[in-house]
């Protein structure tokens, strides 16, 4: 994002953040007792140069997602990666539904190297990956019940894109009662502005929006 770009947006969002505000929005959700890490399509087709999905920002959203990866290993916290890719990508009876007509899903195939969380990212062992089919981390996917079931109340949110992906899963975790908490500098997507727009209304309406340093440093103090 151009430097002209981003001074703009943050002079349009601090007034439309003053607007939002004498309405109401923009409470905060607030952090729970049991966060869980949900790194969200940091596969290679999002991360690596060559994909039609490949994001920009990557040398400093793959560091952000590292440095939370660290936190909560220490912590001993759950850790779910999500990748999407497709079994069925050619003739009439696919897997990718009507959202391959928008956007090419027949580049994500499961099994490829592309659907595979960079290495940079590498889950470790105890740590799960699902495998979705559509934007939000939740939807036709097991993570709402794997999540109950380990007793989580908050969601770490990180990832790509912030237009879709990342945005559709905050929407779904706050609907499924989870405390969603998205870290700035660790999410990511392929447009300019997408970033920030994205962020600036996810924090205004499903999710808390937070710096990397704060989010660390929740992780650090607390004993979760």
């Amino acid at each position: 994002m151009s430097e002209v770009l981003d001074q703009s947006l943050r002079s349009i969002f601090a007034e439309n953040s003053a607007f939002y505000a004498q309405r109401g929005f923009e409470r905060r959700v607030g952090w729970g007792q049991a966060p869980a890490l949900v790194v969200i399509d940091m596969a290679n087709g999002w991360t690596r140069p060559g994909s039609p999905f490949t994001c920009g920002g990557m040398d400093s959203v793959i560091p952000a997602n590292r440095a939370l990866l660290d936190a909560c290993r220490a912590k001993g916290l759950p850790i779910i990666f999500t990748t999407t890719a497709y079994d069925v990508t050619a003739g009439p009876h696919s897997d990718m539904g009507l959202w391959s007509r928008k956007v090419p899903l027949e580049a994500m195939k499961t099994g490829s190297w592309e659907a595979e969380i960079d290495a940079e990212l590498a889950p470790r062992e105890g740590e799960f990956v699902i495998l979705k089919k559509r934007a939000s981390a939740f939807h036709g996917t097991s993570l709402s019940s794997l999540l109950k079931g380990m007793g989580v109340d908050t969601v770490i949110l990180t990832g790509v894109t912030a237009s879709a992906c990342v945005r559709h899963s905050t929407e779904d975790a706050i609907a499924e009662g989870f405390r969603p908490i998205v870290v700035r500098e660790a999410v990511g997507d392929r447009i300019a502005g997408a970033v920030a727009w994205n962020l600036f209304d996810i924090d205004a309406k499903f999710g808390d929006v937070e710096p990397l340093d704060a989010v660390l440093a929740h992780l650090a103090r607390n004993d979760v």
